[in-house]
């Protein structure tokens, strides 16, 4: 259902918005603040309207990630963490969701010093053993592209959810031009690896736009959701 979709949209559009991009550009971007606004649509129908905006504070990092589908459903995700060079480390993480009149929350707190990663789900609660580098789903997005800008994407990324701290991949699978409201961008298209089969997610990575996402799709069996790009803040190439 599109409230089931709306609660994806924050991973599925953040973790891997800014991958493999090498081809492109030569000259590389210092992490820079930035909004991007795009149109959500939900088995081919516009179903509302999303943002992802990056900010700072000194060396405190803010990323936020907000989807709304009319009175229906709405999601927030927010991740906080510092840069030291073109190193994230993770601080905290939370989403809220509301669907109708039921709310949901997920939360992660990265304490180093304890050498433990606390997550909480509504009432459940889980803590897992420290792992130098681990990210969450929103600001795995700004570490891969960091890397790229730095020589190149390791192996796996370790991301952490409510369930589990687990590694995920990513593969490039060429070039496309693509049409938005906003414009025609060339980009580089992405794909997340998934175990399940008939489950694929793709996402369209422009350079122009400092390889912001400008298009991301999601197929699981015959439910379908995506975003596409409406509007642009930040830098740019």
């Amino acid at each position: 259902m599109a409230q089931l979709a709306i609660k994806s949209l924050g991973f599925a559009a953040g973790v891997s918005a800014a991958l493999l991009f090498t081809g492109f550009a030569s000259q590389a971007f210092a992490m820079s603040p930035f909004q991007a606004s795009y149109q959500f649509n939900y088995n081919g129908k516009n179903m509302g309207s999303a943002t992802r905006t990056l900010s700072k504070a000194g060396n405190n990092w803010s990323y936020v990630f907000v989807a709304k589908a009319g009175a229906i459903a709405s999601a927030t995700e927010s991740s906080n963490f510092s840069l030291n060079g073109s190193s994230i480390t993770s601080g905290s993480f939370k989403r809220t969701s509301k669907i109708l009149v039921h709310n949901n929350t997920m939360s992660i707190n990265f304490n180093p010093s304890a050498k433990t990663i606390n997550t909480k789900k509504d009432d459940k609660a889980r803590s897992f053993a420290w792992r130098a580098g681990v990210l969450d789903e929103l600001n795995a997005e700004l570490q891969i592209r960091e890397d790229l800008k730095n020589g190149g994407l390791k192996s796996n990324y370790w991301i952490a959810d409510a369930k589990e701290v687990e590694a995920r991949k990513f593969v490039k699978q060429g070039t496309e031009k693509v049409k938005t409201s906003y414009g025609s961008f060339d980009t580089v298209k992405v794909v997340m690896k998934h175990d399940k089969p008939g489950r694929e997610t793709v996402f369209w990575l422009a350079p122009k736009l400092d390889y912001a996402p400008v298009k991301m799709s999601h197929q699981d069996g015959k439910t379908s959701y995506g975003l596409l790009l409406t509007g642009y803040k930040g830098a740019t190439n």
